[in-house]
């Protein structure tokens, strides 16, 4: 669709016309004095008065007129004429989301398998949660190392490169052996922007239950609920050691564990002990916690004001050159 960016600018026309009608009624006065002027004058050199006069470039029509069109296109060019094409998506509103990520020595447990090869539990979830990043445009994602303490390796951003790159350089024991996970979901908290018009989340990816840190998971949920925080915990792999330990009824659990921890904040609990559950899981959070399509309020735009500029130009360009001619004649 063609439009105008500055219209205001075509009320010049007018002035314009007005400038033509000027010139034809002066040409017409001029002519008609100059028929007068022939019938009565007698000039000695009236010859070359007359050559003189033919030779002139002013007394050409063509001059002005392409001077005239040159101003009209000048006018046209300043008005922008623009080109609309199509509607341009606009970028989907997002949420924060906190990923922490367990990176003690059990994570380098290769009971996961890629093309029948055995892969360390990290790397998988590294080549996962990556990919689920990259796909969700609008979100604000952090990134948080936790083991024996838990660090923050990219605060909430956009930059989703970044945290895929954060993310890849993820090594074993960088956080320490144990499993801090109070401290790791405090520390995301922390993290979090308040008043957001969508809620945000924390994905926990872990093999197992706090054994270490300065706050406790129970702590550490009392907080989330207050902030109105879900959290979606993931066991990633299977518990080696099941076989010889006591079951649940015989042990008294003082902390809640991974299932409890996104029951009391409105999250859910996953359990993922190879790759294609683990997919499913990173896809099933992305389907829950959605992002907000928002209408498109800008087209593309091209500028046409070149084209009623470059004219102007060889308009002018086609007077001077026709009346340096006239003149060299």
């Amino acid at each position: 669709m063609l439009t105008l960016a500055q219209p205001g600018w075509l009320a010049l026309l007018p002035l314009v016309a007005v400038l033509a009608l000027v010139f034809w009624r002066r040409r017409a006065s001029t002519g008609a004095t100059h028929d007068t002027a022939q019938v009565s004058l007698l000039h000695p050199n009236l010859d070359q008065l007359a050559h003189s006069e033919a030779a002139a470039p002013t007394n050409s029509r063509l001059v002005p007129g392409l001077d005239l069109l040159a101003l009209s296109c000048l006018v046209v060019a300043l008005a922008q004429p623009q080109w609309l094409g199509n509607w341009i998506p606009e970028t989907p509103q997002g949420r924060e989301i906190m990923l922490l990520v367990d990176t003690s020595k059990s994570m380098s447990i290769s009971d996961f398998e890629v093309h029948g090869q055995p892969v360390e539990r990290l790397a998988v979830l590294q080549d996962l949660v990556t990919r689920f990043v990259t796909g969700r445009q609008g979100d604000r994602f952090g990134l948080i190392a936790f083991g024996s303490s838990a660090g923050t390796l990219v605060p909430p951003t956009f930059d989703r490169e970044l945290v895929n790159s954060m993310l890849r350089r993820m090594q074993i024991g960088i956080a320490g052996d144990d499993t801090a996970l109070g401290d790791a979901i405090g520390l995301a908290l922390k993290q979090l922007h308040q008043q957001q018009r969508l809620r945000p989340a924390l994905i926990l990816f872990t093999d197992g239950d706090s054994t270490a840190g300065d706050m406790t998971p129970t702590e550490a949920v009392a907080l989330a609920r207050h902030m109105a925080v879900s959290i979606y915990t993931v066991q990633i792999g299977g518990d080696l050691f099941a076989a010889g330990r006591p079951t649940t009824a015989t042990i008294q659990v003082s902390e809640p564990g991974l299932a409890q921890i996104a029951a009391l904040t409105g999250g859910h609990y996953y359990q993922a002990d190879n790759r294609k559950a683990l997919q499913q899981v990173i896809s099933d959070i992305g389907q829950l916690e959605k992002t907000v399509v928002r209408p498109a309020r800008r087209r593309e735009v091209q500028e046409w004001y070149l084209l009623p500029l470059l004219l102007a130009g060889a308009l002018l360009s086609i007077s001077r050159l026709y009346q340096l001619r006239r003149m060299a004649t």
